[in-house]
């Protein structure tokens, strides 16, 4: 026989989530309380760091339905949304919002609503990587470095150089500069890499 589950979010330590569970069961859900999760976290954060409900998805099975009364207790954004009912939809569970009339939105009627849903989401994604993408080429523009600034200032890095022509190990020139041994690795093998280039043949 199906489970059913109710999922309840609430921003701040003074607000409750009595309403949520009255209109739920006002709307026919019979929900025991033990199937009840509830907790209090921003909804800015996104489901998938959030502790009840990674909870919650452990406890539930193909069959079970899990109720909330508005798409922003499950997500933070269309993406979120979108996502967490596939995953929802993936595991078998029915989900049941009762901001859309109680729709399941596994079913016919619902895919159709989450259609709607995914659109905004990938409106959304393609917002962020055009964003993105624009703030990049403006950086690269004003001739700003893109990407983590060096470990070592290039005295610094032509000193390991040096260190490394004269023998020094690795781990000698780490700790000597403050750096990772990775970091000394690198720099010696991009001057491995410029020395075989300029040592090369060159074509006539």
């Amino acid at each position: 026989m199906p489970r059913t589950f109710a999922y309840a979010r609430v921003s701040t330590l003074g607000q409750t989530v009595e309403t949520q569970l009255h209109e739920i069961a006002a709307a026919g859900f019979a929900v025991e309380p033990h199937r009840i999760v509830s907790e209090t976290v921003s909804g800015s954060e996104a489901i998938a760091r959030r502790r009840e409900f990674a909870r919650l998805l452990d406890r539930l099975e193909p069959g079970d339905v899990l109720v909330v009364t508005r798409l922003d207790r499950l997500g933070r954004d269309a993406m979120d949304v979108a996502a967490t009912v596939a995953k929802l939809d993936e595991m078998g569970v029915r989900v049941h919002c009762l901001a859309l009339g109680g729709v399941d939105l596994t079913s016919s009627a619902g895919r159709m609503t989450m259609g709607v849903i995914n659109a905004v989401a990938q409106f959304e994604r393609d917002l962020l990587i055009e964003r993105t993408q624009s703030g990049l080429a403006r950086a690269r523009a004003e001739g700003k470095r893109i990407g983590r600034p060096p470990s070592l200032s290039p005295d610094a890095r032509a000193a390991v150089r040096a260190g490394l022509d004269a023998g020094e190990s690795v781990s000698a020139l780490a700790r000597r500069h403050g750096t990772s041994r990775q970091t000394v690795l690198r720099i010696r093998d991009a001057e491995a890499a410029e020395k075989r280039r300029q040592s090369s043949p060159q074509p006539l």
